[in-house]
């Protein structure tokens, strides 16, 4: 289990150690096939987002059970942080998925990994001071996104409108990973994502019934993209995140999902023939070189515990 004796503060920005970076980058490649993957889907982006979140709860569980002991002792504070982080998760979905049948994947996938710039100014304004260079990173990334992005300024007031979408998306991110950091200073991944991904399952679910969005009756390729999405995007891609939440912290792993953009146009250019923008390759770099200036900067992270 995490402790707080050694996990990084909630608002820290550390630098991630090899084990830790190595995590990240398997979750990156994760997490690029999210925005493709779901453009692909012929059914309800709110079904999508039900039972990646639904699944993965269910294929964390044996997990959790390993963990039994580690449970003992853990307070409602720790579980009320990961039922908002879980709320923050389906809002977050519940605005973005929509943004990518609206404008392109590479806008969508661009503006909502703008997420550290977020954390980073709650860290701000919870009086926590950053170094000049985080903050020269963050603009450098967020400035990489936005030339990837815009493109769709000339393009529709729809792919506008799905560019805003992305960008709320962004923003409750933020609030998921905020939560997220602080349930697991005392939680371990399993517990955590357990806890969350059932929530954020469940106010999808309320959602779906609101909006009359059916969650069965898909086509066994829906089903097959579906379960892609559980495995690569919310096992492979979240869950790994989410283990290295607690040591290089919210914004540095918001960064590390900028990386996702990237990822994504690459994929987006195999599976659905889009052809990245023109302004993708000076965009990825100043991405890269962002991330990098803010990974600098942090101080070193203590060595996450085993999931």
């Amino acid at each position: 289990m995490s402790s707080a004796a050694t996990a990084a503060p909630a608002w820290a920005v550390s630098r991630p150690g090899g084990r830790d970076a190595a995590l990240m980058a398997v979750a990156v490649v994760g997490v690029s096939f999210s925005g493709p993957l779901t453009a692909l889907v012929a059914t309800s982006f709110l079904a999508i987002a039900f039972w990646r979140n639904a699944a993965g709860a269910v294929l964390l569980v044996p997990l959790l059970l390993r963990d039994r002991p580690a449970l003992a002792g853990v307070g409602v504070r720790q579980l009320g942080s990961s039922v908002v982080a879980g709320l923050f998760l389906a809002a977050h979905f519940a605005a973005w998925l929509p943004s990518l049948s609206m404008t392109t994947v590479a806008a969508s996938t661009a503006l909502v990994t703008t997420t550290p710039i977020w954390t980073a100014l709650a860290a701000r304004v919870s009086g926590v001071h950053l170094p000049r260079q985080v903050w020269a990173g963050l603009a450098l990334a967020v400035l990489g996104a936005a030339l990837i992005a815009g493109v769709d300024v000339t393009v529709s007031w729809e792919a506008l409108a799905g560019d805003g979408l992305a960008l709320l998306g962004a923003i409750c991110a933020g609030g998921y990973m905020l939560a997220g950091a602080r349930a697991r200073t005392r939680l371990t991944t399993s517990a955590y994502a357990v806890a969350c991904y059932s929530t954020c399952a469940l106010a999808l679910a309320v959602a779906a019934l609101v909006a009359g969005v059916p969650l069965v009756g898909f086509s066994a390729r829906d089903w097959w993209l579906i379960a892609a999405i559980t495995v690569c995007a919310q096992l492979l891609g979240h869950t790994i995140l989410n283990k290295v939440l607690s040591t290089v912290g919210p914004t540095v792993v918001g960064l590390a999902i900028l990386l996702e953009v990237p990822g994504a146009l690459l994929v987006a250019l195999v599976l659905l023939q889009q052809a990245p923008p023109l302004l993708a390759l000076p965009g990825m770099v100043a991405v890269v070189i962002g991330v990098a200036l803010v990974v600098r900067a942090g101080r070193p992270a203590p060595e996450a515990d085993p999931l």
